[in-house]
């Protein structure tokens, strides 16, 4: 475990809350001391300045008000000498303004000579509203050029019969007050770094008896992530710390306990997973793998390491069937294709949920199983049940259909009745060929098969065959012949044709939309005859093209069941085909039909003749 620095020490925060409570406390007083101070020697200079202008006040009321002879001083000399003589290193200006004009009489000023402003008339707003108004409340203004503070205002000069004959304008430095404050906020900064030094130096004596034994229990914490319980940590007094150590000491004795319990239950598991015969995965509850026995290792292809810590649903691939591992519970069990490129593989899985003791979800097991052989068997043998259920419809489809016929009244013609029994005869001949027609594909494949080849005028037998299927098809449905007037013939076997042309026209009707066309062509190709028949029916994607001669391929299961297709009979006319030394193949393109073509060698004119 990495070690804990003293910047993220506990200690280190023990520390800074006692510094922090000590400075929160000295602000909170300092700042209402200092405020208190503030008003009190404000309202202190503010008395004393008023006090004594208004004794100067006083003196130039008495100077507007004394009757001069020839001889005597002044108005504008009397005023002087009283500003003058008023003591005062605070104050920095004096002016007093006489109410017509106005004009300023007298004017001292500590920084410059005044005396050239004497005379002037006084154009301040200031003023002029004293004379009108009397008293304004004096006001604190910023001294230009500096950041001195000045004490400015005006008292009007009145006479004996209340009329303001003249104003007194003064500016007072408040220098004092701000040097008294400095100086104390000097006083108070040195206290709070001193309490701050020795808040911070008891703080880690104080610190120090918390973290010491937190520091001992972490260590102890360690060698039990280990494994070994042996120690104990050592107790010392009976507070907070000592109650915990002794819980930890507690806690230390249920997991030695606990993990031998555990590790017992853990051999026994192992055990019985090591000797199932199917494969187990076991996962927590976000659906990764904490577990796997050697079974599933094999059914996966992967080791427990490999897949440790990764999804259920990714290693499975059920990444389609699924999106969320909570769905694994709702699916219960199901057939997972592991197939590749050079194995074919079917497994069975069974999901079920752990539940802890709160009766929560807390994982998964999967119990997993080779179904690949059962299912491959399973599925041949539906495959072979439905193929001959296909295979046996079309002629029952036409003999049902010439009996109805007898039925209504067919039967009384002497011209239509032994062709129709002869047809109905022929068809039940032809379900026995078709049994045996299965039966042989199986021959075919281990060539134990052998073809009744004859020489067979092919256009009248394709005529035969669909005009066959015309009698029974739709009256919606038409077909179209391109069949050439020339006789060709072929050397092959009739009936096995006749089940090649069976399955492919029936397949075009099966699929045509009402109202479609199928149409039929046969032409010569230098040697061979090629066959195609088109239907405008859905059609396929063009990557299943290639497939639908493979067995028991279909390209839509849902809805070749539906028309009852098998995925058989293309492959039985490929084995035919391909027998006869001729070549089958299907273009076709979604929602435009399809056309299924064949090839056929034709007997050339000297064997056609000697024949």
């Amino acid at each position: 475990m990495k070690k804990v620095g003293f910047f993220q020490s506990v200690r280190l925060k023990l520390i800074l809350v006692y510094i922090l409570l000590l400075l929160l406390g000295i602000q909170v007083i300092g700042a209402y001391f200092v405020d208190r101070l503030d008003t009190n020697l404000t309202e202190n200079f503010t008395n004393s300045i008023e006090d004594r202008l208004n004794t100067l006040t006083y003196s130039l009321q008495n100077a507007f008000e004394a009757e001069r002879s020839e001889g005597d001083p002044t108005l504008q000399a009397d005023v002087e000498g009283l500003i003058n003589e008023f003591n005062g290193s605070d104050i920095k200006k004096l002016q007093v303004i006489e109410k017509s004009g106005p004009n300023i009489i007298a004017s001292f000023d500590s920084d410059s000579d005044e005396r050239e402003n004497v005379g002037k008339k006084v154009t301040d707003s200031r003023i002029t509203k004293v004379f009108i108004l009397g008293d304004t409340d004096p006001r604190t203004v910023q001294e230009e050029g500096t950041n001195n503070r000045l004490y400015v205002g005006e008292k009007p000069i009145t006479n004996e019969a209340g009329e303001i004959v003249g104003v007194l304008h003064y500016q007072a430095r408040m220098n004092s007050i701000y040097e008294q404050m400095q100086s104390i906020n000097s006083i108070f900064a040195k206290g709070t770094l001193l309490a701050i030094t020795v808040t911070a130096l008891l703080g880690i004596l104080v610190a120090r008896t918390i973290t010491k034994p937190l520091t001992e229990m972490k260590k102890q914490a360690q060698i039990m992530a280990t494994g070994d319980f042996s120690q104990k940590v050592d107790v010392k007094g009976n507070d907070e710390i000592g109650q915990l150590g002794l819980t930890f000491n507690d806690l230390n004795d249920k997991l030695k306990l606990a993990q031998a319990t555990t590790e017992g239950e853990r051999r026994k598991l192992s055990s019985v997973l090591s000797n199932m015969s199917d494969g187990v995965i076991a996962t927590d509850r976000i659906g990764a793998i904490i577990l796997m026995n050697a079974p599933a290792s094999r059914l996966i292809g992967q080791t427990f390491e490999e897949v440790q810590g990764q999804s259920l649903i990714d290693v499975l691939d059920l990444s389609d069937q699924m999106e969320d591992i909570s769905e694994v519970e709702e699916a219960g069990s199901m057939i997972i294709d592991l197939s590749s490129e050079d194995k074919h593989l079917l497994i069975k899985a069974n999901f079920s949920a752990v539940e802890d003791e709160n009766e929560e979800m807390d994982g998964f097991i999967s119990v997993i199983s080779d179904v690949t052989e059962q299912e491959k068997v399973e599925q041949e043998r539906r495959e072979f049940v439905s193929n001959v259920s296909h295979e046996l419809r079309t002629p029952l489809t036409t003999m049902r259909s010439y009996i109805e016929a007898l039925y209504d009244g067919a039967w009384q013609d002497p011209e239509i009745a032994p062709r129709f029994l002869d047809v109905t005869q022929n068809e039940t001949d032809r379900m026995i060929r078709l049994v045996n027609d299965l039966l042989q594909l199986t021959k075919m494949d281990h060539k134990e098969t052998t073809l009744m080849k004859d020489r067979v005028e092919f256009v009248g037998f394709f005529s035969q065959i669909i005009d066959r299927f015309e009698m029974n098809k739709d009256e919606n449905l038409t077909f179209e012949r391109n069949l050439p007037k020339k006789n060709m013939y072929v050397w092959m076997d009739k009936d096995k044709l006749t089940q090649v042309l069976d399955n492919v026209i029936s397949n075009a009707v099966k699929y045509s939309p009402e109202g479609g066309t199928i149409r039929f062509d046969a032409y010569s190709t230098r040697k061979q005859l090629r066959v195609s028949v088109t239907d405008q029916g859905i059609g396929m994607p063009a990557d299943t093209v290639d497939k639908i001669f493979d067995r028991f391929y279909r390209v839509d299961k849902s809805r070749a069941r539906e028309m009852g297709g098998t995925g058989l009979g293309l492959a039985i006319a490929r084995e035919m085909i391909e027998a006869h030394h001729g070549k089958i193949w299907a273009e076709s393109r979604e929602g435009k039909g399809t056309s299924v073509h064949f090839t056929l060698p034709l007997m050339s004119q000297k064997r056609r003749g000697n024949s």
